[in-house]
C-alpha cells in the first residue's frame, strides 16, 4: 500500500473501532475489549510504519476537495511531516497502552463498552488533527475530542463532581473555541484557503492582513484546548473520571492537540511580535503558578494535573521563542511519563478499591504494597524532575535552550523579551516541579497516612503497561536529541552547558530542599485529629486552618489521621499554601466576573418573562375569553327568547331610525 493510504487507515481503524463497540457493545459485550484493543494496535503499527516511511525527509502531501463551496475550498487534504509522523505514533502508543490498561482497570464496570468506543474515537478525532492538511477537517477532529471529554470526564455520572468537572470542561474549552472558529475564518478569508500549506505560503509572502488579530483570536482557542492560563481551570476538575481517561488526556490528545496546533501554524505566530509576546507571558504564567499550585494539592491526580499544565507551559514557551523543534520534542518525552504517572496512580488507587486513597494524605506503606507502581513511578518522576540521563532533562533542557539562545541575540524569530520571560519562568519553574515531585514520591510511597486494605494484585494488564512506558520515559531522550533534529527541520537539540547547569543544579536543589523539609516535618510533626478536619470542610485551606488550631497530639490507634503532618508542601509554601490549594481562587474570580452576573441576567430574563411578557399575553387572552363567555350565555337554544331578541331589536332600529329622521 502507499504512504498515503496507510495514513488515511491510521485514524479510520479507530473510528471503525469505536463505531463497532458503540453498535455491538450492548448485543455482544464479549467483543467490547478486543474491538478496543485491536484497532488501536493496528493503527499503532500503521503509524510507525507511516513514520519509517516519512523518515524525517519531505512531507507527504495529498488532497481531495470535499464538497463545492463557491468560496474557500474545503479539502480532505494529507500533510505528514517528521512532527506529524512521530506525533501520531506517540499518540496511538499512548492510546493502545491505555486500551490495554483499561481491559483491567474497569473490568467490572458495566459501561466499559461504551467507555472503549469512546476511547477510540477521542483517539481517531487526535490522529485526524494530527494527519490532516485542512484546518477545517482539523476542526472537526478539534470538536469531536471536546464532546469525547465531555462523556468521558462525566463516565462516573452518578457522582456529581464527575457532572460538575465533565461539564465544565465542555464549557470552558468551548469559550476558547468561539474565537478560534472566528479565527480560523479571518485566516481561511486572507489566504484563500484553508489548506495549512496554502497559508503558510501566503504568510512567507506577507498575504495575512491581520497577523495579530488573527493569532490572538487562535491563542484563545489553544488556551482552552491545551489548558493555559486563563482557561486552564477545567483540567484538575476532570480528575473525576476515570483515572485512564485522564492519562490519555493529559498525555496525547486534547491538551497536546493546542500546542501541536501552533506549531503546525509557528510561521503565522511569528509574523506578530506581540502575538510572541502574550504567548510567552501565557507560557510563563501558567507553567509557574501551575508549579504552586500543584505543590498544595493533596489529591496525587491533582498534583498530576496542575504538572501537566506547568508542562504544557514549557512546549507553549518554546513555542513563543520561536522553536517548534524543542516543544515538540518536549510534547513527545512528557506523552510517554506523564501517561506513566497517570497510569502508574491509577494501580495505587485500584489497589485500594477507592478513589478515597488518591490523596496522598491517607497513603501509606504502598511501597511494597505495589511495587511495579513504586519503581516506574520513582522512574517517571526523575523524568518530570528533568534529571538527567531521563527523557525530561533532554525534552527541558532543548526548551532552556532555544529561550538562552534568544536572549543572547543568536536567532532573531522571537523577541528577546520573550526569551527572557521563558528562561527565567522555567529555571524557576524547574526548582518548583523538582519540589512537587519529591514531595509526591515521599508522601506517596514514604508517607504515614493510614494503611488502606490490600485487595489483591493487580491484574497484569495494568501492571505491564507501567513498564512499557517505563522504558520511554527513562531513554527516549537521549537517543532522540541526536536522532530528531533529521525530523524536526535540522533543529539543534543538543543539551547546551550553561542551561543544563543552571536547569539540573535549581531542580536538585528543589529535590534536596524539599527532601529536608519532609525530614523536618516527620520529626517534629502535629498529629491532627480527623474530627477538627471535618469541622473544616472547605479542602487544603480549611485543613490549614484545621491544624492551626490543633493543640494536643494524640497517641497512636487513638484517632484516624485526615492530614500527613509530614507533609512538607505547607511549611515550604507557608501563607501561600491556602491559596495555592484552591488554584490561587480562580473559580472563584470567574464566578464573580462570569457566573453571577450570566445567572443575575438569566434571572432578570425569567423575571420580565413570567412577569411582564406572560401579563401582556394573558391579558391578550382574558379579555375575548370574557366576550366569549358572555356570548355563550346569550345561547340557550330557547326558540322564544332568540324571537324576543329580534323583536326588540327590531323595535331599537325603528325608534332609532324615526328620531333621525325626525331630528332630519
Amino acid at each position: 500500500m502507499t504512504t498515503t493510504t496507510l495514513a488515511v487507515l491510521v485514524p479510520l481503524l479507530p473510528f471503525l473501532g469505536a463505531l463497532s463497540g458503540l453498535l455491538l457493545g450492548r448485543t455482544a459485550p464479549g467483543f467490547a475489549r478486543p474491538l478496543a484493543v485491536l484497532p488501536a494496535l493496528a493503527s499503532l503499527a500503521l503509524a510507525a510504519v507511516v513514520a519509517a516511511r516519512q523518515g524525517g525527509g519531505d512531507p507527504v502531501d495529498a488532497a481531495t476537495e470535499l464538497t463545492p463551496t463557491g468560496s474557500v475550498p474545503i479539502e480532505l487534504a494529507l500533510h505528514i511531516d517528521g512532527f506529524a509522523a512521530l506525533t501520531a505514533v506517540v499518540v496511538a502508543t499512548v492510546a493502545t497502552c491505555v486500551q490495554i490498561y483499561s481491559t483491567g482497570y474497569l473490568r467490572d464496570d458495566p459501561r466499559y463498552p461504551s467507555y472503549a468506543a469512546l476511547v477510540s474515537l477521542f483517539t481517531s478525532a487526535m490522529l485526524l488533527v494530527v494527519y490532516t492538511g485542512d484546518l477545517m477537517v482539523l476542526l472537526v477532529g478539534w470538536e469531536v475530542m471536546g464532546i469525547c471529554s465531555y462523556f468521558l470526564v462525566g463516565h462516573y455520572w452518578e457522582t456529581p463532581e464527575a457532572r460538575a468537572a465533565s461539564l465544565k470542561a465542555f464549557l470552558v474549552t468551548k469559550l476558547g473555541d468561539v474565537p478560534f472558529l472566528i479565527g480560523l475564518f479571518a485566516l481561511a478569508a486572507d489566504a484563500g484557503s484553508f489548506r495549512i500549506t496554502r497559508i503558510l505560503g501566503a504568510v512567507a509572502h506577507g498575504g495575512i492582513d491581520h497577523p495579530t488579530l488573527i493569532a490572538l483570536l487562535l491563542l484563545a482557542g489553544v488556551a482552552g484546548k491545551s489548558a493555559q492560563f486563563p482557561l486552564h481551570t477545567w483540567l484538575p476538575d476532570a480528575m473525576a473520571g476515570p483515572t485512564p481517561v485522564s492519562a490519555l488526556i493529559h498525555a496525547a490528545t486534547m491538551v497536546a492537540a493546542g500546542v501541536y496546533f501552533v506549531a503546525r501554524l509557528l510561521p503565522l505566530f511569528e509574523a506578530s511580535q506581540a502575538a510572541m509576546t502574550v504567548l510567552a507571558v501565557m507560557a510563563a504564567v501558567t507553567m509557574t503558578g501551575s508549579a504552586l499550585a500543584a505543590l498544595a494539592q493533596d489529591d496525587i491526580k491533582r498534583v498530576l494535573a496542575y504538572s501537566t499544565i506547568g508542562q504544557l507551559g514549557y512546549m507553549t514557551g518554546a513555542l513563543a521563542v520561536a522553536d517548534r523543534g524543542a516543544a515538540v520534542f518536549h510534547l513527545l518525552s512528557h506523552g510517554a511519563f506523564k501517561a506513566l504517572l497517570f497510569l502508574a496512580a491509577g494501580v495505587i488507587i485500584h489497589a485500594a478499591g477507592t478513589n478515597s486513597l488518591a490523596a496522598m494524605s491517607r497513603m501509606g506503606h504502598l511501597r511494597d504494597r505495589v511495587p511495579d507502581a513504586y519503581w516506574t513511578t520513582t522512574v517517571a518522576l526523575l523524568a518530570l524532575a528533568a534529571i538527567p540521563p531521563f527523557s525530561g532533562f533532554f525534552s527541558k533542557e532543548a526548551v532552556l535552550g532555544v529561550a538562552e539562545h534568544v536572549v543572547t541575540g543568536h536567532t532573531e524569530h522571537a523577541p528577546a523579551a520573550a526569551g527572557w520571560i521563558v528562561l527565567l519562568a522555567g529555571l524557576l519553574t524547574a526548582l518548583l516541579t523538582a519540589a512537587y515531585a519529591m514531595r509526591l514520591w515521599l508522601l506517596a510511597f514514604r508517607g504515614s497516612g493510614t494503611e488502606a486494605p490490600d485487595h489483591g494484585r493487580q491484574p497484569l494488564t495494568m501492571t505491564a503497561v507501567l513498564w512499557v512506558l517505563a522504558v520511554p520515559s527513562l531513554a527516549l531522550g537521549g537517543f532522540a536529541f541526536r536522532v530528531l533534529p533529521d525530523w524536526f527541520d535540522g533543529h539543534e537539540l543538543t543539551p547546551a552547558l550553561t542551561t543544563s547547569v543552571l536547569g539540573t543544579g535549581v531542580a536538585l536543589v528543589g529535590g534536596i530542599v524539599t527532601y529536608a523539609t519532609w525530614r523536618h516535618t516527620t520529626a517534629h510533626a502535629t498529629r491532627i485529629p480527623l474530627g477538627a478536619v471535618a469541622a473544616h470542610p472547605e479542602g487544603d485551606a480549611g485543613r490549614v486552618e484545621a491544624e492551626a488550631i490543633a493543640s494536643h497530639e494524640p497517641a497512636y490507634g487513638d484517632v484516624a489521621y485526615a492530614a500527613d503532618p509530614s507533609d512538607p508542601g505547607r511549611l515550604l509554601l507557608g501563607r501561600l499554601h491556602r491559596h495555592a490549594a484552591v488554584g490561587f481562587h480562580l473559580d472563584a474570580v470567574y464566578s464573580a466576573l462570569f457566573v453571577r452576573p450570566v445567572r443575575a441576567g438569566a434571572s432578570l430574563v425569567r423575571f420580565l418573562d413570567r412577569e411582564v411578557v406572560d401579563t401582556y399575553v394573558r391579558g391578550a387572552g382574558t379579555l375575548p375569553r370574557w366576550l366569549g363567555a358572555a356570548v355563550r350565555r346569550a345561547q340557550t337554544g330557547n326558540l322564544q327568547t332568540y324571537v324576543s331578541a329580534l323583536l326588540a331589536g327590531t323595535v331599537v332600529l325603528a325608534v332609532a331610525a324615526v328620531l333621525v329622521a325626525t331630528g332630519a
